[in-house]
Formats: C-alpha cells, structure tokens, sequence
C-alpha cells in the first residue's frame, strides 16, 4: 500500500509541475459519496447493495479543453448472495473493501462547470468479507461450497470509467460507472474446492457512484 501511494503522490507531482500556467489553476479535491455494486456473473445469484467512497484527487487544465485527473479513492461496498444458515434460506452480505487509483482524462463541456471523464481505475482489493457467524453458510448456487471459499478474491482489477461531474470551480457533483475489464473471481480457480466444483468462475464488477466534491 505504501508503494501505491508513493507512485500516486509521484503522479500528482507532476501534474501539478506540467500543468502550470494554464489558465486554470490545478486543484485538489476532497470527494465523499455512495456506491452501488453489482458483480456480472453466471456462478452466482448476485443482488446489488450499497456502499460508500471517498478520497483526494488532483485536476488541472491538460491541452485546449481537455483536464487531467489524478486521484486515490477507498471504498467498501457490498453485494449479497442467497445462502443456507442455521437459521435458514437467507441473503448473506458480502462487503468488500478497495482502493481505487484512477488516471481520467476529462472533455470540458462547459467551462468551470461540467466536465466528461473517462478513462483506467486500477483497483485493489482486500478479500471479501461477510459475519465471522455467516462464513460456514451453504451457497444455494453451490451447495457443495461454503460462504468462506468464494473469499479470496482477485488481489487487482482493471476498470473502466465513464461519468460527468457539474458544478463550479470550487464544488462539484460526480455522477460515474466503472465495469470491471479483468475477472473478479479468476483467483478463485486455483482453489481446490472451486476445481472440485467443475465450473470456471469469473465475475465482473459493475460500480455506479456517486460523489461531492470540494476543490480547495
């Protein structure tokens, strides 16, 4: 974590150094909002949920009307699966914990107010996480499978990012989507209880966010 944080700090160095003397001035920004996150996949029944993120990031003037964002983002978001407890059927949330380092180019539309971004997200992921009561809970998709072996996710994700902040210089509003380009589960197919199953699981991350943003 301390390497990544080095490499993003590094980022916004030069960005602050290449883009002076434009005729905006670079900012930085103190973000916070809410996430709904959905996985894309054919292994299990997924039911989106809610979450939150936030984080610092760093936009200037890069050519003409083009900017450049860099920024860090932690997130925890959840999602929940049908599963069979001690007390029965139930949907079991699974949390999981990132952070998010995204490099986003941004068309501005109109000037000082709204920008389109798009653009890479390298995410980094903790394992999921669910209640330690809830770990041995039988997975309806798989009953051969226990909530605790699907834990182990993919360590890094490749996302694409699509949204439009609006607003003014100093605060804005950030409505995105990020897809998930790598496969969220594909860890999960080195283990001999997932081999033990015969299927191949994979799973795409589907991020909606939405953020306010106070540029200093």
């Amino acid at each position: 974590m301390n390497k990544i944080l080095a490499v993003v700090i590094t980022l916004i160095t030069f960005s602050v150094n290449a883009q002076r003397g434009y005729k905006d001035s670079n900012r930085i920004g103190i973000g916070a909002g809410l996430t709904q996150m959905d996985i894309y996949t054919d292994n299990l029944t997924v039911t989106p949920g809610n979450g939150w993120i936030g984080g610092f990031s760093v936009r200037g003037n890069y050519y003409n009307n083009w900017q450049m964002s860099f920024g860090m983002f932690f997130t925890d978001s959840n999602f929940s699966v049908p599963t069979l407890g001690t007390s029965g059927i139930e949907d079991l949330n699974v949390k999981l914990s990132a952070v998010q380092i995204y490099i986003v180019p941004s068309y501005v539309l109109v000037e000082d107010h709204v920008n389109l971004e798009f653009g890479p997200v390298l995410q980094v992921n903790g394992k999921l996480g669910v209640d330690n009561d809830k770990e041995t809970n039988v997975l309806l998709d798989h009953p051969t499978l226990i909530a605790k072996d699907i834990l182990d996710v993919s360590k890094f994700n490749a996302n694409i990012y699509v949204g439009i902040n609006a607003g003014t210089k100093n605060f804005r509003a950030r409505i995105g989507y990020q897809y998930g380009l790598t496969n969220m589960f594909g860890n999960l197919n080195s283990k001999d209880n997932i081999k033990a199953t015969g299927d191949k699981f994979k799973g795409n991350l589907g991020l909606i966010s939405g953020q306010l943003t106070i540029y200093l």
